[in-house]
């Protein structure tokens, strides 16, 4: 491996520096200098494209080429005539200075090739073909080769340090709300642009007087021939697996129409080999592009998740099975009506293993480090549907329509051996359904006066049902560490094992909506006034019972001490009001490079709990305010600066006082008398696309301090903790910073990531107030090749370092974690492309380390036929397990996970 890697770097040193620079300045016949004029060269002898260049606000330009070539530069400019001149290379680098005339023709500006990369405004157009270079099979393959987007571990899109909130394809909706599904399986022979929009609005009208500098959306233009046929592939495999009971089998089929009228996606999905087209928590999390009205209002309601939270990651169990239906649509009657929806199933089977050491931080609570090894089984059945309509009569009216509707049924049963607990058994089903609508009408008075009305609606039900049976030994001279937990619920003892549950029912309906009225004083500066409302209501109810040997149920009826002289339940019944009624002002205004954009929120707030006929109320008045100021460097350079004061409102679950049982070991209950939290943020975020120099920067800092916050105090019976919450005066603080610097020198990509977290957080166990500060550093440089012909190189590492300091203990873990990925296409029919990753854990001088491989080779007969035959390899180097270490606040949790083993796939794939 490290011949292979010196090898590379050999090549692509010797690639490097064998070229020579050409540079100058475009100007008008009249000498004014042209920003964003587009220069190219292209290779005389092989008439392919060698370099390319955008001039800089100064109409400079700079361009890599080879050493003693020939090359046709054309120079571009909208509205001049294009100007194509051949230069020779010598050894040395070359000056030259182009002069654009003025092009009076009505015929289309006539290119010999084109051009990678395009900006018109805010809007960064690449051009697919020049990054492919035939290894690509998914739109996420040409996505990770382009200047300034990034896939993140998450699978979503980043741009310039945003994440893609849309995409759409010829500008109709795909599977609006999740970018992963556009990425792993639109196929990458079928784009042709991919179109960056920056400052993105849904709503035309809106455009030019919102605030949409982190909106960014992306549409991806097919390749002709594609519109009004049927296209995308469908894969078909089987595997071998060390088990002779194991027959893996794939069958996925990705189907695609798209017509100026309307519109139809469908991708299926069945396979055991751990490649779910959409996981558990990426369904879970499918938003559906909904985006609340109030989201910029200064106050956050958090309305809780009570179903199954913890569901694994596909790509962390030992065995998966998954089935996928996904079917998206868009349909144009008429010009003034677009219609659009989406349906998904999604299945998924997983068996998981993981054995972890948890070791608590505070020697003096006296708690014993624990030993567990957990396995489960999780079914999971989920559904999703969305339909859309928007109306568009004229250019000063527009009315939207959503409704999303989700059901699932998830089922989770666990086996836990505990050295301190022993060995328990978990269930854990829930079925939540929620029902989610949308409405906006925004209208134009005329050019200086604009109305929008948004308004969501939301209906949630969660019914999460807990089971679990615990050892109880009947010895009088051994007590479990369980059983002063079991004697203060009122749990009989006499039986030879703890059957415990608890049933939950959370119900939510939540009106958010509000009126903005916006009024554009001059060229420079409008003003806008909004009236709002959030009207929330909450029903909780709960209750812990225990299964006795006769099959009756015993409910305790016996209070439970709340560690302070007082008592609680075990039965909540809970019902939780929310009112926020605010009027908002925003002033925004553009001099020279500044926009400033101050705002103030007043906002009359009113809570209101009811617990068994008592009730608790808190009625107040608060003043927010924000301020957002930019600094607008050039047309692709910008730094801008954010300060909000927000205010944070709990759940009904955190209100209930009744105990919850939210594991055997995690009870919790809540305080009625709760109030809101105040959050200060104040962040700066940079960025800069510079074309000229072939470099992108970004970079964000952030400064968040909580005041008054609800927190938890937590105590403990051996290992089994029960927590509840309280208005702390203690303030947390966290400062933040990320940054990413990315430089293109000819055919090399080299970029440098790296993010710092520092915060000093309150925490209160035991009866006693500590600080727990951290610091965590992580860097990624990271280096990679462009060839269109040769093979390309990705080289990456991964240094991280988590400084924990607890006040009774301090932990550091170090992690170095290299990767290499290699990628050729060759002999114009061959893929292959292997990627390797080796883990490097160090816990306070404890090491451990594990490594990852995987390939695939691919065959087809040239890059337009229809078939192709693939064999792919996971985990070669069958290793049963990854490693995860990380500090919470109140332990150190060592964890290896265990994994698929090693398996090979041969595949068929039929392209449309």
């Amino acid at each position: 491996m490290k011949k292979l890697i010196t090898i590379l770097l050999l090549c692509v040193a010797s690639t490097t520096f064998a070229q020579v620079k050409l540079e100058g300045t475009v100007k008008d016949s009249t000498g004014i200098v042209l920003e964003l004029a587009n220069v190219i060269a292209i290779e005389q002898e092989t008439s392919t494209l060698e370099s390319y260049g955008i001039t800089d606000a100064k109409g400079k330009y700079r361009l890599s080429l080879g050493k003693n070539k020939a090359y046709k530069v054309q120079v571009s400019y909208v509205g001049m005539k294009t100007l194509d001149t051949i230069i020779t290379t010598k050894e040395e680098d070359l000056i030259r200075d182009f002069t654009l005339v003025p092009d009076n023709s009505l015929d289309a500006v006539e290119l010999t090739y084109e051009l990678p990369v395009t900006i018109k405004g805010d809007t960064i157009i690449y051009n697919a073909d020049s990054f492919k270079n035939g290894s690509e099979r998914k739109l996420g393959d040409v996505l990770g080769k382009l200047p300034g987007v990034e896939i993140n571990d998450n699978g979503q899109i980043e741009v310039e340090g945003n994440t893609v909130q849309k995409i759409t394809v010829n500008g109709k909706d795909f599977f609006d709300g999740d970018s992963k599904l556009a990425t792993e399986n639109i196929p990458s022979n079928a784009v042709d642009k991919i179109e960056v929009l920056r400052n993105f609005s849904e709503v035309s009208q809106l455009r030019g007087v919102q605030n949409n500098q982190d909106n960014v959306a992306i549409n991806i233009r097919l390749k002709e021939g594609k519109e009004n046929f049927w296209f995308g592939d469908i894969t078909v495999g089987v595997g071998t697996a060390p088990s002779p009971n194991d027959e893996l089998y794939l069958v996925q089929p990705k189907l695609f129409y798209y017509s100026p009228k309307y519109s139809v996606n469908v991708i299926g999905d069945i396979n055991n080999i751990g490649e779910p087209a959409l996981s558990n928590r990426d369904v879970r999390n499918f938003g559906g592009g909904f985006r609340a009205p109030s989201a910029s209002s200064g106050t956050n309601i958090n309305l809780g998740n009570n179903g199954l939270g913890g569901l694994t990651n596909s790509r962390n169990a030992q065995r998966v099975e998954s089935k996928l239906l996904a079917t998206n649509f868009s349909y144009s009657p008429k010009t003034t009506l677009d219609i659009s929806g989406f349906v998904i199933y999604n299945t998924t089977r997983l068996n998981t293993r993981q054995e972890s050491f948890i070791q608590y931080t505070d020697p003096d609570l006296g708690i014993p480090d624990e030993e567990t090894i957990n396995t489960g089984r999780e079914a999971s059945d989920q559904g999703l549907a969305k339909l859309s309509a928007s109306y568009k009569p004229n250019a000063n009216n527009q009315l939207d329509y959503d409704v999303l509707a989700r059901l699932s049924k998830d089922e989770e049963r666990q086996s836990e051996l505990s050295s301190v607990i022993g060995e328990t058994s978990q269930l854990d089903e829930a079925t939540p359904y929620s029902i989610n609508q949308n409405l906006n009408y925004y209208y134009t008075l005329n050019e200086n006066n604009i109305f929008a009305l948004e308004a969501q609606h939301l209906i949630r039900n969660e019914d999460p049902f807990y089971n679990a049976l615990l050892q109880n030994s009947l010895d009088p001279n051994v007590t479990d560490a369980y059983d002063e937990t079991a004697e203060t619920i009122g749990f009989d003892q006499t039986l030879d094992v703890y059957d415990i549950g608890q049933n939950q029912l959370v119900k939510t309906n939540q009106l958010d909506a509000k009126l903005d009225y916006y009024n554009i004083l001059g060229p420079k500066s409008n003003i806008s006034f909004t009236l709002g409302t959030i009207l929330s209501r909450q029903e909780f109810n709960s209750n812990i019972f225990q299964f006795l040997d006769n099959g009756s149920q015993l409910d305790p009826t016996s209070d439970v001490s709340d560690g302070e002289g007082g008592t609680l339940g075990l039965v909540n019944d809970t019902e939780y009001n929310f009112r926020d009624i605010y009027l908002a002002t925003r002033y925004n205004v553009r001099v020279g490079k500044f926009t400033l954009r101050p705002g103030l929120s007043f906002h009359s707030y009113g809570n209101q709990n009811i617990q068994f006929g008592d009730k608790f109320e808190d009625n107040f008045f608060r003043v927010l305010p924000e301020l957002e100021a930019r600094i607008q460097f050039k047309t692709s350079e910008s730094l801008q600066f954010n300060y909000r004061l927000s205010n944070q409102f709990t759940d009904v679950t955190s209100l209930a006082e009744g105990l919850v049982l939210n594991s055997f070991d995690n009870l919790s209950f809540g305080n009625a008398e709760l109030q809101n939290g105040l959050r200060h943020n104040f962040s700066l975020f940079y960025r800069s696309f510079n074309l000229f120099n072939n470099t992108n920067v970004f970079a964000r800092a952030s400064y968040t301090r909580n005041t008054d916050q609800i927190r938890s105090i937590t105590s403990f019976d051996n290992v089994i903790r029960t927590g509840t919450f309280f208005n702390s005066q203690f303030a947390d603080e966290t400062v933040t910073v990320t940054g990413s610097w990315q430089k293109t020198f000819g055919k090399i990509i080299t970029s440098m990531r790296a993010n710092f977290n520092y915060s000093i957080l309150n925490q209160f166990v035991g009866g006693r107030q500590s600080v727990n500060e951290s610091f965590v550093q992580g860097y990624r440089p990271e280096i990679r090749t462009n060839f269109r012909e040769a093979p390309n190189v990705r080289l990456r590492y991964n240094y991280t370092v988590n400084n924990t300091d607890q006040g009774t203990r301090d932990s550091r873990i170090v992690t170095n974690a290299p990767s290499i990925r290699f990628d050729a296409y060759i002999w114009d029919s061959v893929t292959f492309v292997t990627d390797y990753a080796y883990n490097n854990q160090d816990v306070d001088g404890r090491s451990e380390s594990f490594q990852t491989w995987s390939a695939r080779v691919g065959y087809r007969k040239d890059r337009d036929a229809k078939w192709e035959f693939e064999v792919r390899a996971n985990n070669i180097l069958n290793i049963d397990a990854n490693i995860n270490n990380n500090v919470t606040n109140l332990a150190i949790l060592s964890s290896r996970t265990f994994l698929q083993p090693r398996f090979i796939t041969f595949r068929a794939v039929y392209t449309l």
